[in-house]
């Protein structure tokens, strides 16, 4: 059923209210995944056109930006599957994430370089949900959705990506001679 009826001027304004706010937002996300501005305004220009086609599909008043970012991260995959010609395997271990505890997030006192940097150590299906939950805020229920796994994978995934980032950021900090405080956090 569509939402709108109204012409195609009607309907283009409606897109611009709508969804076009959230380009910086989609930019962010697309640098973070392409890691390449040129192919990350590329991955947003093709969101957008594939967003303004599937606009009519869109429930005005629900989270325009997690829309927005669930056709992204459906594009990348395709695009990084064209280029690997890789099936990834699900890991049967993530079905397991009711039973793994709440993690608290790292810490806010660390620079946000050092957290960059720390980043890159984390495998990319944990880096994802890490930067979808703890920088861009979404919910475990929007990640799901985004990436299509279930919330127990999304949990998991964030616990497991958390704790690679604490144990990498410790270790940076052991370097500048900080050690005791982030050694203790990670037990």
């Amino acid at each position: 059923m569509a939402w709108f009826q109204g012409s195609k001027e009607e309907k283009w304004e409606a897109f611009a209210d709508e969804a076009m706010p959230h380009m910086p937002d989609l930019y962010r996300v697309a640098v973070w995944l392409t890691k390449n501005r040129d192919e990350a305004e590329d991955l947003v220009q093709e969101t957008m056109f594939q967003a303004l086609k599937s606009f009519h599909r869109y429930e005005m008043g629900t989270n325009c930006r997690a829309w927005l970012v669930t056709i992204m991260y459906n594009l990348n995959y395709k695009r990084i599957a064209k280029l690997t010609k890789l099936k990834l395997v699900d890991d049967p271990e993530e079905r397991l994430a009711e039973t793994v505890p709440f993690e608290p997030s790292v810490p806010e006192s660390l620079t946000d370089e050092a957290i960059i940097a720390a980043l890159k150590d984390v495998p990319d299906s944990f880096r994802s949900v890490v930067v979808l939950s703890d920088v861009e805020e979404f919910s475990y229920k929007e990640i799901a959705s985004i990436l299509d796994i279930p919330m127990g994978t999304v949990m998991s995934r964030l616990y497991r990506g958390r704790r690679i980032l604490r144990q990498t950021l410790a270790g940076q900090a052991r370097e500048y001679g900080f050690g005791g405080g982030l050694k203790a956090a990670e037990a």
